[in-house]
């Protein structure tokens, strides 16, 4: 096995085991491998090992790598991950099958306008500010039931909710807060974890998430 592909076999395996100590079917998870920064060379094993869903933080690096991949493994699924301007909506509507970054009204009209002219409507994940930090994006909790109903009315399909905890503190807390969330108004995924936590997110209730460092770094 190549290096990464021992990696991503270790993170499968974690992930199994904190879905069984939560009493969750493993198979609720979804693994989105973060690709940003890194080359089809380092893509490769992972394509090879099975893994269908990546993600990528920018636009532009995703439109230069990836429709040559995608083009050779028609069955990728590739989910856009980082903060959206709205002025990259229809780059983005072409490219993604997964926008998990929608938090503001005028993403949301740039990504339905997009979605209408190329005919396509990507899945969304509304990204809330669940730390409310004013340095991050996200929607603010208060503004989270008006938007989601603005969500649910328009032709992109809503896939749950997404959140990154504040760096250096225990996330535990905050991904139960989105899970309470995601109860409170009827939405089933979560996308929540990353290299770092993506266990503990698992064991709390996320149905996916997004690894990348763990996956290429020892």
């Amino acid at each position: 096995m190549t290096d990464a592909a021992t990696r991503l076999a270790n993170i499968r395996s974690s992930i199994v085991r904190s879905a069984k100590a939560a009493r969750r079917d493993p198979g609720d998870v979804t693994l989105v491998a973060v690709t940003k920064q890194r080359n089809p060379e380092e893509i490769q094993p992972l394509i090879t090992a099975g893994v269908t869903d990546f993600g990528e933080n920018r636009v532009a690096e995703a439109a230069n790598k990836w429709p040559l991949l995608r083009s050779v493994h028609p069955t990728i699924k590739l989910h856009m991950i980082g903060r959206l301007q709205s002025n990259k909506a229809a780059e983005a509507v072409e490219l993604f099958d997964v926008i998990h970054s929608l938090d503001r009204q005028s993403l949301l009209k740039g990504l339905v306008a997009a979605g209408e002219h190329a005919r396509r409507f990507p899945e969304v994940y509304v990204q809330v500010n669940i730390g409310a930090e004013e340095q991050k994006g996200g929607l603010p909790i208060a503004d989270l039931p008006v938007f989601l109903d603005e969500v649910r009315a328009s032709p992109l399909p809503l896939a749950g909710l997404m959140a990154m905890p504040p760096l250096g503190v225990e996330p535990g807390p905050y991904f139960a807060l989105l899970a309470e969330l995601a109860r409170r108004h009827g939405v089933k995924g979560l996308s929540m974890g990353m290299s770092s936590d993506y266990a503990t997110a698992v064991m709390l209730g996320a149905t996916v998430v997004r690894v990348g460092s763990a996956l290429f770094e020892d």
